[in-house]
């Protein structure tokens, strides 16, 4: 299928910085609204990279909020900021994160090489 000027939902995916891997890893999210008081939720990734991830949180965040992860796993923590959020009704909210350089060590496993790819049908 040809790419549309219009269609970055492509550009977008061919543009990634590193590796989508789908897996859920037990986490904890700690945000910091403007009233001062943290907010901790135990939820879990739906994909990660070496850049940040893609987690389902039902806490409300905006773009460009800082939030600090903790990996249940590894007990390390790390801060991140909100990419994006795509809301869900009647269910957590997919919530974009990015880590200000990489770290796929956070994430505890091993990432597919540079030139992998998908097997396609």
């Amino acid at each position: 299928m040809p790419v549309t000027p219009g269609d970055h939902s492509v550009k977008r995916a061919d543009a990634r910085r590193s590796q989508r891997v789908l897996l859920h890893i037990p986490i904890q999210v700690k945000g910091f609204p403007e009233d001062g008081i943290p907010i901790t939720e135990d939820t879990t990734t739906v994909e990660v990279n070496a850049h940040g991830a893609l987690i389902a949180l039902a806490m409300r965040v905006r773009p460009g909020q800082k939030l600090v992860l903790r990996n249940w796993a590894t007990a390390k923590e790390q801060e991140c900021r909100v990419v994006h959020v795509k809301e869900i009704h009647d269910a957590k909210n997919e919530v974009g994160i990015a880590f200000s350089i990489p770290k796929p060590k956070f994430w505890n496993i091993d990432f597919p090489p540079e030139d992998w790819k998908p097997f396609e049908n």
